[in-house]
């Protein structure tokens, strides 16, 4: 079962990050929208999009890769490594992240933004940056 289970963690995390690095790139196309009413109708097409990309696919991807994560964590006895908990620290990182793009969702969707698109284009190397340390220790292993 462990297997399986192991197949769903990394089929979870696949979509979440999927979701991680594609939401900020929309919030770039959506903070460099000129103003006023010629660009309603794309703003209100970035709304539904960012919306339907949190709650669809981002929000149930991250528990399911938490739940299976935890499950692995636990059951394959590696919970007290050291490898295993800088990588709970870099999720614990990553799901604030997440949670502070759902703010900005909200943000957008009530046209509160107040950040350009460059912003976005910086914010949208975090997500990478975390995942590659955190693929690290789940392959390496390191032993610190």
């Amino acid at each position: 079962m462990y297997d399986w289970i192991k197949a769903g963690h990394v089929i979870a995390l696949i979509a979440w990050m999927a979701g991680m690095l594609y939401l900020p790139r929309l919030f770039v196309y959506h903070a460099a929208l000129a103003p006023g009413p010629g660009s309603a109708a794309q703003s209100a097409t970035f709304k539904v999009m960012e919306r339907r990309l949190l709650k669809a696919i981002m929000n149930p991807a991250m528990i399911a890769t938490w739940v299976l994560g935890l499950t692995l964590a636990w059951t394959s006895g590696y919970y007290a490594s050291p490898w295993l908990q800088a990588k709970f620290a870099l999720v614990l990182a990553m799901s604030g992240i997440h949670g502070w793009l759902a703010r900005m969702v909200k943000d957008f969707a009530a046209d509160r933004n107040t950040r350009g698109h460059r912003f976005y284009r910086v914010i949208n190397e975090v997500p990478t940056l975390l995942l590659i340390a955190i693929v690290i220790l789940a392959v390496v292993k390191p032993d610190f």
